[in-house]
């Protein structure tokens, strides 16, 4: 961003910002806007220079939550930074101070040309006047199609996410006392000031804003109807690409589903040693074995099936992925060095790669931090999690010994209690830890926000992948307790499922509906301040963070299980079809709107996949072992003990070879959209040569 560079002769309360001119005091005070597709830049809203981004109409965009002692000097100051040009130190943005001058609202919307000048910055892609998508330049921005129109030319959350981006930019250029404020809370040179204000206690919150009609018109066409097709595009232009890929993923992976469903309630229907085992399991008796070689060949056939779904799935996935990608402008998005996040802090110094003055922390420190704080805490979770596993042990002993003594119908629900008790301990321990998992990677105080999610992420994944499968690979692996294994999965899919559905969404709805629904009844008379005022005491979305690591464990007992349990691709696709619209009205009716950067793909999640596709191999491969059926036919085929396992690992490094030539022969992207970025990065290579002749005649 331009103005978070190195110029340090102007900048926010620098000598320009301190000399610019006030036009909340130059203009008379007057009411927000009636509808926000129809604002007026009458009364309020501060001037722009530049007159291309003089507009009939503003649409506010975000509404800026003062705190209660804030004074209204203080008010005035902060209109102004927001509204001062970017090269005089200002965010360039327009803002209103809302019905009441002294009120603790300030309404933010933004001009065309810094909305303009934000998406080259960015690298979306929009569309040419030749039809296709080509790199945003502003110096080339007539050529764009609608490039004169911000409501049709970027999206409602791009428009968002542009003004959370000019905000969180803002940067100190000088030591500046702010108006109304004690010495204590004054600007160093260099300090984010969005953030500074916010620990002082100036800025309690920052949301964008719905937009009642279009939220209306989503709500309709995505989860109120008996729709079976999302509207991907509206998504993505209402909230977001962040969002649109998750819930494309989340209906792409749903309808895979379908093939192993479909072969696993094949494999219930006729294997008689799989209806055998499971009622071993459910009853605690054994149950006597008429052998069935169907069987064997039923296990092999879900064991071999899941490898290779697996790694079509991704496959696939990976191709529609960028196919999105390129018709949401997200394809080329620029790859700069990043701006210090928000919470970045140290001492003052000059970048030695930028040249800027900015915080500065050395990587020793945090390495450190990471060796003697992060992963001993980390290793404390696990450790918790082994506590967890063994006591899960002994309660299960303890179960069976009760049911061999009483032999009742209660004893034999008692088998499942500690199955039950130990998914509720390892749900509440995979809260806790995101909770310290975050607290840890702050401390760790990453530069780069692309760096504090990497490894905020990672933590989570090691403790997610320890917790929810470490008791089913002991139970394979060390006990080789087949019917355990089964009973385990089946509570897994059956209780998870059904705490999340009941704490994501029937816990929110009836919390809204009788408790904060009330308070935000509103009318049309009323003032549009109080309706955006209303929109703030909705909870805060609390981000897919929490839906992926859903979706990544269900993953992870398809590819890795399976073939104990054929029917876990049931459940999953029974759960995921409620689930798409639970979380569809999850978003659009329980929280506020969320911010939402434009992204290019799942990132780190869809590493995450990769992985467990990869790890399924081994895990299916071994599994088979565990069959008594299939060891039994081996030995009566003459194959000895160690014959067999190396049998078992033949096969796996086979399997292996062949998930490794099908990820080969399938491209990662169709080769026409190979094509368009190959294209894109040439005519921006090319862009950026004429800009430099330009700017050298």
């Amino acid at each position: 961003m331009s103005k978070a560079g190195g110029d340090e002769g102007r900048g926010a309360g620098g000598s320009g910002g301190e000399k610019a001119r006030r036009p909340e005091d130059e203009t008379p005070e007057g009411k927000v806007p009636g509808k926000p597709s129809a604002a007026t830049t009458g009364p309020g809203w501060t001037k722009v220079s530049c007159p291309c981004c003089m507009l009939e109409r503003v649409e506010p965009l975000v509404l800026v939550k003062l705190g209660e002692k804030v004074r209204p000097e203080t008010k005035r100051w902060l209109i102004r930074l927001i509204g001062t040009s970017q090269k005089d130190g200002g965010a360039g943005l327009l803002a209103h101070p809302g019905e009441d001058a002294g009120g603790d609202l300030i309404v933010v919307s933004a001009p065309r040309c810094t909305l303009l000048r934000a998406t080259e910055e960015l690298g979306l892609c929009k569309r040419y006047g030749s039809g296709d998508m080509e790199a945003f330049s502003y110096h080339d921005r007539h050529n764009f199609k609608d490039s004169d129109n911000m409501e049709v030319f970027l999206t409602l959350a791009e428009r968002h996410y542009i003004v959370k981006y000019e905000l969180d930019g803002l940067r100190a250029q000088r030591d500046l006392r702010v108006p109304g404020l004690s010495d204590s809370c004054t600007l160093q040179n260099r300090n984010n000031i969005w953030q500074k204000l916010g620990s002082a206690g100036v800025i309690i919150d920052t949301f964008p804003l719905h937009n009642p009609e279009q939220l209306k018109d989503l709500s309709q066409a995505w989860y109120t109807g008996n729709q079976l097709v999302q509207p991907l595009d509206s998504v993505n232009s209402y909230f977001g690409s962040s969002v649109a890929f998750y819930f494309s993923f989340l209906d792409f992976y749903t309808w895979s589903l379908l093939p192993p469903a479909i072969l696993g309630l094949t494999i219930t229907y006729f294997s008689g040693e799989v209806q055998k085992e499971m009622v071993e399991s459910d009853s605690g008796s054994q149950v006597t074995d008429e052998g069935d070689d169907s069987t064997a060949s039923g296990l092999m056939v879900q064991a071999v099936f899941s490898m290779l779904w697996s790694t079509v799935f991704m496959e696939m996935w990976k191709r529609r992925s960028s196919s999105l990608s390129y018709r949401w402008g997200t394809l080329h998005l620029a790859e700069r060095f990043a701006e210090p996040r928000p919470g970045f802090h140290g001492d003052l110094g000059v970048n030695p790669v930028t040249g800027r003055v900015e915080p500065l922390f050395p990587d020793w420190q945090r390495d450190l931090r990471i060796a003697l704080v992060s992963l001993p805490v980390v290793g404390l979770f696990l450790g918790l999690v082994v506590l967890g596993m063994l006591c899960f042990y002994w309660a299960e002993a303890q179960v069976q010994q009760l049911n061999r003594d009483w032999d009742s119908m209660l004893s034999q629900t008692l088998l499942y209690v500690p199955s039950v008790l130990h998914i509720v301990y390892t749900n509440m321990l995979g809260t806790a830890y995101k909770k310290a998992a975050q607290k840890l990677t702050e401390y760790e105080n990453h530069r780069e926000e692309s760096s504090f999610q990497k490894h905020l992420t990672s933590k989570v994944l090691v403790f997610t992948f320890f917790n929810y499968f470490a008791v089913l690979f002991h139970i394979a692996f060390f006990k080789q307790d087949v019917p355990l294994l089964r009973k385990r999965l089946a509570s897994l899919l059956i209780v998870t499922q059904l705490l999340n559905q009941v704490t994501e969404v029937v816990i929110p709805f009836l919390v809204d509906r009788f408790i904060s629904a009330p308070h935000r009844a509103e009318s049309e008379d009323d003032p549009e301040e109080d309706k955006f005022r209303k929109q703030s005491t909705l909870p805060v979305f609390p981000g897919l963070f929490a839906e992926y690591i859903e979706l990544l464990v269900q993953f992870g007992y398809l590819s890795l299980f399976s073939c104990v349990y054929p029917l876990t691709a049931v459940l999953l696709l029974i759960n995921n079809v409620t689930e798409i619209r639970s979380d569809a009205y999850k978003i659009c009716q329980l929280f506020r709107k969320p911010f939402s950067p434009p992204v290019a793909c799942m990132g780190v999640w869809q590493v995450a996949f990769e992985v467990l596709s990869f790890v399924s191999v081994v895990s299916n491969c071994w599994l088979l072992l565990l069959s008594p059926r299939l060891q039994q036919l081996l030995q009566e085929g003459g194959l000895s003990t160690t014959n067999i396992l190396l049998l078992a690992v033949l096969v796996e490094h086979l399997l292996i070879l062949v998930k490794l030539v099908m990820s080969v022969l399938i491209p990662d992207e169709p080769d026409w959209i190979r094509r368009k970025r190959e294209h894109i990065e040439f005519s921006s290579m090319e862009a950026l040569k004429q800009q430099k002749l330009q700017s050298d005649e």
